[in-house]
C-alpha cells in the first residue's frame, strides 16, 4: 500500500525535473523515472547550440536558485541572457546539476509498460520493478513522436533514419548524405555531417534557408514595438508567454493551427556561417518517390516548376519534425492510450494538464495543443510545473515529501 501514495512523474528532461521541484517544495509524494536529460544527450547533434536565448532556457524550481546563468557562473561557462548561444552539452550538463539539486531521488530507470491496475496505474520498468501511483504525470519528451515522410517508407532502415536516431555522426564521414528539411534540425544535422567529414545535400520545400536574425542590441522603440519574450520579441509572443489559459478556451482549430505555424522552424543564426558556400541546398523541391539502388538511396526529387531529378546519396536523414500522437507512446498500453480523449492525436487536456482520464497528466510538447506553443520550448517548464503541482496538492495529495528510495521503498518487485 506504500506505493500506492506516491504519484509518478516518467520522464527526466526539462519538464519533468522542474515539475519534481515543484512538487518537492509543496511536500507532495511522488517518485520520478528517467535517464536526467536523456533525449538531448542521446538524440542531438553533438555541438549543437540551442535556438532558445540563455535567458529562456531555464529549468524551474520555486524559489528561482537553480538557473542556468547560476550553473554557468558556479562552473566557469560563459553565459548572456541573449547573443550567446548555448551548448547542447552545457544544457545537459545545467540539467543534471538542476537534477542533482531539486530531485535527489531520482529513480534512473525506463518505464517500459504503464496500465490501468483497478483505481490505481501500474508501471512496469525495465529492470523488473513495478511501481503503484494514483496518479501519473507523462513528461518524457518527443523523441516517441519523430516524423517520417510516408515517401521515404519504402526505404530499408540501413539507407533512412531521423534526425531524433542520432548524436554522433562521425559514422557518415566520407559518406554522401542527404537531410530532408529546412528548418533548425535540418541545419544542425547537416553542420554535424560537415564537421564529421561528410558529404551532404539540404534537400528543403522551402525557397530558401531561412535562418533566424541575432537580435543584436535593441532600442527603447525596439522593446516597446516588439516586447523581448522567452520565445523572441513580439507581441504575439507575448500573449504565447502570458496568456496559455487564454489560448486554452480556444477553438481546438484555431489552437491546432497556432502551434503549426507559429515559430517557424528557422535554423538558429550561429549556424548559417557552416552552411552557406559549404552544403548545397537544393531548395524549393520535395522527395516524390524513393527506393534502394545498388545499395544506395534514390532519391526522385519534384521542383516547384514541375521539374524532376534524381539524387543518389549513401543515407538520407529526416530533418521532418514530431507530431504528437498519444498512441505512439512506446510505454502506454493500448488500451489506455485509447481512453484518453484526443485532438490530432495530442491529448486533450484541462487548465491543470489533466487528460480525460482521471489522473493521467501530459506536459511539455504533448500540451502544446492545449496551452500555445511555449510548451515546445523549455520555457513553458515553470507555467506547466506549477499548474500541475497545485492541483496536485489542493486534490490532498499533499502529506509527506518524496523520499530517497533506499529510505523508504516503494517498489514491489513481480
Amino acid at each position: 500500500m506504500a506505493a500506492a501514495a506516491c504519484g509518478l512523474i516518467i520522464g527526466a528532461g526539462p519538464y519533468g525535473l522542474s515539475l519534481a521541484a515543484h512538487l518537492a517544495a509543496s511536500r507532495t509524494r511522488f517518485r520520478i523515472v528517467g535517464t536526467p536529460m536523456a533525449p538531448w544527450r542521446s538524440n542531438m547533434p553533438g555541438g549543437m547550440f540551442l535556438k532558445s536565448e540563455g535567458f529562456a532556457s531555464n529549468l524551474h524550481d520555486p524559489a528561482g536558485a537553480c538557473t542556468l546563468a547560476t550553473f554557468c557562473a558556479e562552473h566557469g561557462i560563459p553565459y548572456a541572457d541573449t547573443g550567446l548561444p548555448v551548448s547542447v552539452e552545457t544544457f545537459v550538463a545545467y540539467g543534471e546539476w538542476f537534477q542533482r539539486r531539486q530531485a535527489p531521488a531520482l529513480e534512473d530507470r525506463t518505464v517500459t509498460r504503464l496500465r490501468r491496475a483497478g483505481d490505481l496505474f501500474e508501471a512496469i520498468c525495465g529492470d523488473g520493478v513495478r511501481i503503484l501511483a494514483p496518479w501519473v504525470v507523462i513528461a518524457s519528451g518527443i523523441t516517441c513522436f519523430a516524423h517520417m515522410p510516408a515517401q521515404l517508407g519504402s526505404l530499408p532502415d540501413e539507407l533512412v533514419s531521423h534526425a531524433a536516431d542520432h548524436h554522433d555522426f562521425g559514422t557518415f564521414s566520407g559518406r554522401e548524405v542527404a537531410v530532408i528539411g529546412g528548418g533548425a534540425s535540418a541545419a544542425d544535422v547537416a553542420a554535424a555531417l560537415q564537421a564529421a567529414g561528410a558529404r551532404t545535400t539540404i534537400v528543403t520545400r522551402r525557397d530558401r534557408m531561412r535562418f533566424q536574425v541575432p537580435l543584436g542590441d535593441r532600442s527603447w522603440l525596439d522593446r516597446l514595438r516588439a516586447p523581448m519574450t522567452p520565445l523572441g520579441p513580439g507581441w504575439k509572443s507575448v500573449l504565447c508567454t502570458h496568456a496559455p489559459l487564454l489560448f486554452h478556451v480556444m477553438p481546438d482549430g484555431f489552437r491546432t493551427d497556432v502551434v503549426r505555424r507559429y515559430l517557424g522552424a528557422a535554423p538558429g543564426w550561429f549556424t548559417r556561417s557552416l552552411l552557406e558556400g559549404k552544403v548545397p541546398v537544393v531548395a524549393g523541391a520535395t522527395v516524390s518517390e524513393a527506393a534502394a539502388r545498388d545499395g544506395r538511396a534514390a532519391l526522385v526529387l519534384r521542383h516547384s516548376d514541375g521539374r524532376e531529378t534524381m539524387l543518389l546519396a549513401d543515407h538520407v536523414i529526416a530533418a521532418t519534425g514530431y507530431r504528437v500522437d498519444v498512441a505512439r507512446i512506446p510505454y502506454l498500453d493500448p488500451a489506455l492510450a485509447g481512453s484518453v480523449r484526443t485532438v490530432g492525436g495530442a491529448p486533450r487536456l484541462s487548465r491543470h494538464f489533466e487528460s480525460s482520464v482521471s489522473g493521467l497528466y501530459f506536459t511539455g510538447t504533448a500540451a502544446a495543443n492545449s496551452f500555445g506553443p511555449m510548451l515546445r520550448f523549455a520555457a513553458g517548464a515553470g507555467f506547466a510545473a506549477r499548474r500541475i503541482a497545485r492541483r496536485l496538492a489542493a486534490a490532498g495529495r499533499s502529506t509527506h515529501v518524496a523520499a530517497r528510495p533506499e529510505a523508504e521503498p516503494v517498489a514491489v518487485r513481480g
